[in-house]
């Protein structure tokens, strides 16, 4: 199957001030984050982000924020977004596709996509913009994904695929400001 911007959600998973410098390759992380941020509202996918404890992590990555303007933030203690019904009323509630990114890849990542995977949901969680402290848990948090029916990609697969064609009226732009 592939992405259709028209169905589409970008859930971003706890990119947070305090948690991000324990992430391996965190710097990198965040900037694939906020490229496909600002991919989905030049496409005008909407976006939600989630904190995770916020009191004890910090709030979401400023360059992230930023990036993100009015998105939906939802706050969560459970480790999945799902479990504790945090994006009821979101757009990730009210469409069928979500593209997954953040952190960590093997706790809340992985939880939340596997939650969303048994509700039915088209779950597609961007390789490049997951990140866990050690490199050996996002491979088997990614392994284990794929098993389960959720769809690893790249920022460009998402990209490409929610433009669809060429003479969409935003490949140019998207093309000059983010594909190098």
């Amino acid at each position: 199957m592939l992405m259709d911007r028209r169905c589409a959600s970008l859930l971003v998973v706890d990119v947070q001030e305090r948690l991000l410098p324990a992430i391996d390759d965190g710097a990198a992380v965040l900037d694939h984050c906020v490229w496909l941020v600002r991919v989905a509202r030049q496409l005008g996918v909407p976006v939600v982000l989630s904190e995770q404890y916020p009191q004890g992590l910090g709030p979401t990555a400023t360059a992230l924020q930023e990036a993100a303007g009015d998105a939906a933030v939802v706050h969560k203690t459970a480790f999945s977004c799902v479990a504790d019904g945090s994006l009821s009323g979101t757009p990730v509630d009210a469409r069928r596709q979500v593209v997954v990114t953040g952190t960590e890849a093997h706790v809340c990542v992985l939880q939340t996509a596997l939650g969303l995977r048994w509700q039915g949901k088209e779950v597609f969680v961007v390789a490049e913009a997951v990140g866990s402290r050690k490199p050996a848990d996002k491979e088997l948090a990614l392994a284990r994904m794929r098993a389960h029916g959720i769809e690893v990609v790249s920022r460009e697969m998402v990209a490409f695929e929610w433009m669809e064609r060429c003479t969409a009226p935003e490949f140019r732009t998207v093309s000059r400001n983010f594909i190098r």
